[in-house]
């Protein structure tokens, strides 16, 4: 915790910081608006017993006194409300209010914490964040400096670029990281901070490869790309390098584009190491079946114009015997069908679908290198997409939407 320069409201007051633990003890919370919107959640978590005391509430506080996460007194402040308290919160925009709670609090020896009057209170609220069990509590007297300044490290700790190695616990195994359709800021908090931790990082190459160039220089990389008719490697060499250097003591990070189990054998990987006995941390990904779209102004989905999408992986066409998908019944869904993996048999696909009913005008969508610098869309027709994907040289990696949201923002978005 820090103590700058306090407020003007509070100055020669220095506060000593201090850790409650309230879990299964009485904290009054006075007021029910955003205020205490704000702060309830944090105390809930704490395990308080939270007793919350205003005639009316916010929306979100009623629905957390409905899941009977705290007790609602539907009913004014009255004197005695204290009686066997441990903390109180004072967020009324009552003066008069928040006085007599003070009062109270100050008769019984109930530490007090006020929103309107830091100045009057006993207890100051501090900026607090969560970063990997950590808390990061923030003491300033002014409330916009304390979380200026909360925010900062808390940033810093889940991107990475503030860290302690030396300290960490984490252990040996294997982390299955999604790392998002290629935009590097698109990769979750939890799977940046597992990166940092990282010995070795097994990438492919639809990872976001600019994640890589922020790696210590001790930590090993190793390519596991899978080029589609070009240089690869085997899948089970890839199991075999995870639990390798995991027997051997090291955290190792697999880093994947998009999520892990959508297309991307995280499920093979899991099932690799667990009957190795190599414990396994799974962490979603920003799927570009969803993402990529999005990016270039698609919406999968569209009140009033269709309940479904379906993802469709295009590696092997509707000819080959491998095929597992139903191409009938996706040609007779009114929703979206978003392929992946499908640049070099979109003319086959398309064919398939008109065959089996789907409108030779539906409007499809190719966008190439989603959600990078590189981006491009190109539209087209089922009938006219695959001489168009021909024609302007699209190459993997690009997402196809086929259906009408493709055109359902055309007159809004602006890439």
């Amino acid at each position: 915790m820090t103590a700058p320069t306090p407020h003007p409201s509070t100055e020669g007051r220095t506060p000593y910081p201090v850790g409650l633990l309230l879990a299964g003890r009485r904290v009054v919370v006075v007021g029910g608006g955003q205020v205490a919107q704000r702060r309830l959640p944090a105390l809930i978590a704490s395990g308080a017993e939270v007793h919350l005391i205003s005639p009316a509430t916010t929306p979100a506080v009623q629905a957390m006194a409905d899941a009977g996460e705290v007790t609602w007194h539907a009913r004014p402040y009255q004197d005695g409300d204290l009686a066997g308290a441990w903390y109180a919160l004072v967020a009324t925009d009552d003066q008069a209010v928040n006085e007599a709670v003070s009062a109270e609090a100050e008769r019984a020896r109930v530490f007090c914490s006020r929103s309107d009057d830091a100045a009057a209170a006993t207890a100051w609220t501090p900026a607090s964040g969560r970063d990997a069990g950590a808390t990061v509590a923030v003491l300033t007297g002014d409330p916009r400096h304390s979380a200026a300044l909360r925010d900062a490290i808390v940033d810093g700790l889940r991107d990475g670029s503030l860290a302690a190695r030396q300290y960490r616990t984490r252990g040996a195994g294997v982390a299955l990281v999604g790392g998002g359709p290629g935009d590097p800021d698109l990769i979750t908090v939890r799977g940046r901070r597992l990166l940092a931790d990282a010995d070795v990082v097994v990438t492919d190459r639809l990872a976001p490869r600019e994640l890589l160039a922020e790696l210590p220089e001790h930590v090993e990389v190793i390519d596991a790309s899978k080029i589609p008719y070009g240089r690869f490697m085997a899948q089970e060499a890839i199991n075999r390098t995870l639990i390798e250097h995991a027997k051997a003591g090291r955290f190792v990070v697999r880093l994947k584009g998009g999520d892990p189990y959508v297309f991307g054998r995280g499920g093979e990987e899991l099932l690799a190491c667990a009957e190795e006995g190599i414990p396994v941390t799974v962490v979603p990904g920003i799927s570009s079946s969803i993402s990529v779209p999005a990016a270039a102004g698609v919406p999968v989905t569209h009140r009033g114009l269709t309940h479904e999408f379906t993802v469709i992986s295009g590696h092997v066409g509707p000819d080959d015997e491998r095929s597992l998908t139903n191409w009938e019944a996706a040609a007779k869904m009114s929703g979206t069908l978003v392929l992946l993996m499908a640049v070099d048999k979109i003319g086959a696909i398309a064919a398939r679908l008109i065959e089996y009913g789907r409108p030779a005008d539906t409007p499809v969508a190719v966008v190439q290198e989603g959600t990078t610098a590189a981006q491009r869309r190109v539209d087209a027709t089922l009938g006219t997409v695959g001489e168009v994907v021909a024609a302007e040289g699209v190459k993997p990696p690009a997402v196809i939407v086929i259906g009408d949201v493709v055109n359902v923002l055309a007159a809004a978005f602006r890439p």
